[in-house]
């Protein structure tokens, strides 16, 4: 949807940016200013925050999210809650997979006005 969009602020500025995507398998992303992840994730996640100076944002939770958990790489957690139920899914599909134990503080919430909740939480280390 985003590649195609164009001509208001809000998907110029998504279109503009840089992405980043960690994949094994893909190879020549279509979307301007995509570059992709492979290999060792979190030596190329290391090394675009030190590169960056800026935030790194991720959609999604899952297992890159896990992984950015146990090498202390996750600094901020945003959780959109939909107000929909799969009638399917295995542990491996929610948010609760194996992942170290960590501390997140609410620091901001916003309700959409068709229901869905934005929540933005830190990790505890971040308030120390």
């Amino acid at each position: 949807m985003w590649p195609t969009r164009s001509g208001d602020p809000v998907s110029d500025h998504i279109n503009g940016m840089p992405k980043y995507v960690v994949s094994s398998t893909l190879k020549d992303p279509e979307w301007h200013n995509t570059q992709v992840i492979d290999g060792d994730v979190v030596a190329g996640i290391t090394r675009l925050r030190e590169s960056t100076g800026n935030d790194i944002l991720q959609y999604g939770f899952g297992a890159v999210s896990r992984l950015l958990l146990q090498h202390d790489l996750l600094d901020e957690l945003r959780l959109w809650v939909h107000p929909l139920i799969l009638g399917h899914g295995s542990p491996s599909d929610l948010l609760f997979g194996s992942a170290p134990s960590v501390g997140f503080r609410l620091v901001g919430s916003t309700t959409l006005s068709h229901g869905i909740i934005i929540l933005n939480y830190v990790t505890d280390k971040i308030l120390e």
